[in-house]
């Protein structure tokens, strides 16, 4: 499968910029990668409240969000590859979401796998984007990469298979480019199919 990402102006997510200019240029597809504050800032426009990395005040949380608006009441967290490798840390991250939603706010978790085409940022923020957002037509996942679902533990891929459910337009997107890669030790792209249809 031949990718034209040239032009595209939007990036794979990662969680600051700084974060999006180290990681580099992706093996697999060629395209660049973007901070998630570039993105809330195009979501949502007016907002100037985010704060990022830091505790919330008068919470016994030690946790610190990835992105937090009080205006909002809103937890933005990019939910990286580790995210999906340690059952500990899946345990951790649904503890934490009870924890931030009990406190009031709404969490909005992101996982690296899913990008912020119109469609998702629809269904995760309730917003309606008018201008272009992140191809939805460009793979997430590859083995030259080493992001695919063979890399991730039990509890993550199952996850994995979940989050997809979500956004079955890219889960859909993932699996064609996977498989074109002929290689299912690397991509691991019959253990996500396995879980995604027994989900």
């Amino acid at each position: 499968m031949q990718l034209s990402v040239e032009k595209e102006k939007w990036g794979f997510l990662r969680e600051t910029r700084e974060d999006a200019k180290k990681a580099g240029i992706d093996l697999d597809t060629g395209l660049h990668r973007t901070g998630l504050e570039e993105y809330l800032g195009v979501i949502f426009p007016d907002v100037a409240d985010w704060v990022h990395d830091k505790s919330i005040p008068n919470s016994n949380r030690k946790t610190r969000p990835d992105y937090r608006s009080e205006s909002l009441k809103l937890i933005v967290e990019f939910d990286g590859m580790p995210h999906y490798q340690n059952p500990d840390v899946v345990f951790k991250d649904r503890e934490n979401m009870k924890a931030y939603e009990a406190l009031g706010y709404k969490v909005v978790r992101i996982p690296y796998f899913i990008q912020l085409t119109k469609t998702a940022i629809r269904q995760m923020f309730g917003v309606e984007m008018d201008c272009e957002m992140f191809n939805e037509n460009i793979p997430s996942l590859g083995k030259k990469g080493r992001n695919s679902p063979a890399y991730l533990c039990f509890e993550g891929l199952k996850r994995m298979a979940s989050d997809f459910k979500k956004y079955p337009e890219q889960y859909r997107v993932n699996v064609e480019f996977m498989k074109s890669q002929n290689d299912d030790f690397f991509t691991g792209v019959s253990l996500l199919e396995y879980f995604y249809e027994k989900n």
